[in-house]
């Protein structure tokens, strides 16, 4: 049976690295799911960057959506997601218009999407690690598509956090277990 580990915090707080950290403690073979987008030259320079940080013997798939439909595929007995925030970014993405989103069928995109995925996980053997920003603890953003994306991402980590085996919340690096 496979088993989720939610790695929670925010921006630079050791998450992904909490989690690469958890993958090689495994010793088991590793598939990293990347769900960055490289827009900008910034962005790629940060993938790349990324990528050398990673062991070479690590399989890589890069998926920016659509996560659920590959998941059979990945042999590896160690999986890490990283990340539903910038999943979440990519799918609400194909719902703005003049700046606004398109929120109740970004709303059900974003749920489905994520039952896909948890059905799919619970489908295989694997020990899946997935990343997410903790994106409720800050101010209201001040316009709609900031207020409809953190209402969705924070659903989408509630949903993971209730069928996650353990949830571990990172602050300044240090990993704090919420479950």
């Amino acid at each position: 049976m496979s088993s989720i580990t939610l790695i929670l915090g925010g921006a630079r707080s050791g998450k992904s690295s909490h989690a690469l950290k958890l993958a090689e403690e495994s010793r088991k073979p590793v598939t990293f799911i990347a769900t960055a987008q490289a827009h900008d030259d910034e962005m790629s320079a940060r993938i790349e960057k990324h990528k050398a940080e990673r062991p070479a013997n690590w399989e890589t798939i890069e998926l920016p959506l659509d996560i659920a439909p590959h998941v059979a595929q990945i042999q590896s007995k160690t999986v890490i997601l990283d990340c539903l925030t910038l999943w979440a970014t990519n799918l609400m993405m194909q719902f703005v218009r003049d700046d606004l989103v398109d929120e109740v069928p970004f709303m059900r995109a974003a749920r489905a999407e994520t039952e896909a995925l948890l059905a799919a996980i619970r489908r295989t053997e694997q020990e899946w690690l997935v990343v997410s920003n903790e994106v409720g603890l800050g101010l209201v953003p001040p316009y709609q598509m900031g207020r409809v994306f953190r209402d969705a991402l924070g659903w989408v980590n509630q949903r993971l956090a209730k069928e996650a085996d353990s949830v571990v919340f990172m602050a300044a690096g240090i990993p704090m277990a919420l479950k």
